[in-house]
């Protein structure tokens, strides 16, 4: 299955709003008890979370993940900071992306894939605010046509 394709359970979509993806990798969680249970239920919320590199290792900070209703006392601090699995190779590429000025890592998808909980990593560089009224002007533009193609094809 390709990258970024499963189950879908969360999307950041401010993230293209807010940067530039650059490139984007899949990365694996590590989730304590219910936290599995709480994410096929689809209680998360990715809006203001972030992944940072510390001591050669990625780590996903502000993902809230609810609370599991059955789970009583083996429930897990929904804001707690998860680590990230990916390759070396690829930890090393986002430590040269990160040192970089502007450049951050944003997640933008949480899906399941064969079982497993994976979360989609953009490197994104961020828009001032210009480059955010010239996507809204060409999303608007690209509407007025397709709204006109369909008004001609009833003709």
């Amino acid at each position: 299955m390709p990258k970024g394709e499963g189950k879908l359970i969360a999307q950041n979509k401010k993230a293209h709003h807010d940067y530039f993806i650059e490139e984007t990798y899949e990365a694996g969680l590590v989730l304590q008890g219910t936290e599995i249970k709480s994410i096929r239920a689809g209680k998360v919320n990715l809006k203001d979370s972030f992944a940072k590199v510390e001591k050669g290792e990625v780590f996903l900070h502000n993902m809230h993940i609810s609370p599991y209703e059955q789970g009583n006392r083996y429930n897990h601090d929904p804001l707690r900071t998860r680590k990230l699995l990916l390759h070396r190779r690829e930890i090393n590429k986002l430590i040269g992306y990160t040192k970089e000025q502007g450049y951050t890592l944003v997640p933008l998808k949480l899906y399941v894939k064969n079982g497993f909980a994976k979360l989609l990593l953009g490197v994104g560089k961020g828009k001032k605010k210009y480059d955010k009224r010239e996507d809204l002007k060409k999303r608007e533009a690209k509407r007025e046509i397709e709204r006109a193609f369909r008004e001609r094809q009833k003709m």
